[in-house]
């Protein structure tokens, strides 16, 4: 059986009959070791295949400098974006990321928060699954003074702060731009409603046909799992109605352009027989014909802003405060949803 020896500074010292403790500082690069000692400190560790216990000097300082997200999925533009955001502040301050997706199941965000915890990270960062009803599956955190903060999709709670947008006015304004292009009988295609974020937009939703004095009607609200296949799916049941809708408001933008495509594929016209308008403003969106309207989501600035949040408690061994941090978001027109045209 072949078993490596571990290196220890031990080694390097007696291969360059210096002490352990001029290694260590050596190796920490110490303002008091000469710059020559230093180099052959560092030569001799790389040549006989040194490596830092990054674990044995965490449980010394009882800090890892390593910080958990978790995700629901990690593909897609926005929480691309989100990632992003925080990687810059975290690895500025001084942070690694441990990055996880529970691909909207519950039992897997438990069994990755409780990796994360078993690995020691100085706090989390999490947007919760699509079938998260509750967060007594973070109390043992909570307990442990591990500081979390929940970004996108959310659950109030005393112990963390939460990041968002006003989903609730997102919503409300979405739909409220297409009414104002005279849509009256408009489709609404939306992630599950367990979740906060597709919950908001559906009630923001309402309440713009309500200001409207247009009837809610459940048949045109099309739920389904998130992404493409939602909005074939919902194409495929737009086109079954026996009065086709006028307006779409979907709540991403995978979904949107998947339902135009199919809409459009049918002989429809976007936006003159239906206007659609989708949500996240991905990039994608400014790149298709016609070009999709959308609801921009900041989630570099979301990412950023949990990260240095996060850190921020961190440092300041403040504990954990609870706030709702509501980031901006602004209605993008394009062509899709222009059945106005202004001459």
């Amino acid at each position: 059986m072949n078993t490596r020896k571990e290196i220890t500074i031990y080694d390097i010292a007696k291969a360059l009959n210096i002490s352990a403790a001029t290694v260590s500082r050596g190796l920490k690069d110490h303002p008091a070791i000469k710059k020559e000692t230093k180099k052959k400190i560092v030569e001799t560790a790389q040549q006989m295949g040194y490596q830092h216990n990054i674990f044995a000097s965490s449980l010394r300082k009882k800090k890892t400098n390593t910080i958990g997200v978790v995700v629901p999925h990690l593909n897609s533009y926005f929480m691309s974006s989100v990632i992003a955001g925080i990687e810059k502040v975290a690895n500025q301050a001084g942070y690694n990321l441990l990055i996880s997706q529970s691909l909207e199941s519950v039992q897997k965000e438990l069994t990755n928060v409780t990796t994360m915890y078993n690995s020691r990270v100085d706090g989390l960062l999490v947007s919760l699954s699509g079938e998260t009803q509750d967060i007594e599956h973070f109390d043992f955190l909570f307990k442990k003074g591990i500081p979390l903060i929940f970004f996108d999709r959310i659950f109030k709670s005393s112990h963390c702060s939460s990041i968002v947008i006003d989903n609730f006015q997102a919503g409300h304004d979405a739909t409220h731009h297409l009414l104002e292009q005279g849509c009256r009988r408009i489709v609404h295609i939306s992630g599950s409603l367990r979740s906060n974020v597709y919950a908001d937009r559906h009630a923001g939703y309402r309440a713009a046909l309500n200001d409207y004095q247009v009837a809610y009607d459940p048949e045109l609200v099309i739920i389904g799992i998130r992404g493409g296949q939602l909005g074939i799916k919902a194409a495929q049941q737009i086109l079954d109605m026996k009065i086709l809708p006028d307006g779409i408001f979907t709540a991403n933008d995978t979904a949107a352009i998947a339902c135009m495509s199919e809409l459009r594929r049918a002989g429809l016209r976007i936006p003159q027989d239906i206007a659609i308008i989708g949500f996240n403003d991905d990039p994608i969106s400014s790149l298709i014909e016609p070009l999709l309207s959308s609801v921009y989501y900041p989630g570099y600035e979301m990412g950023e802003l949990a990260a240095s949040t996060l850190i921020k408690q961190l440092n300041d061994k403040s504990g954990n405060s609870q706030r709702t941090i509501v980031l901006r978001h602004e209605v993008v027109v394009r062509e899709s949803s222009l059945k106005k045209v202004t001459h």
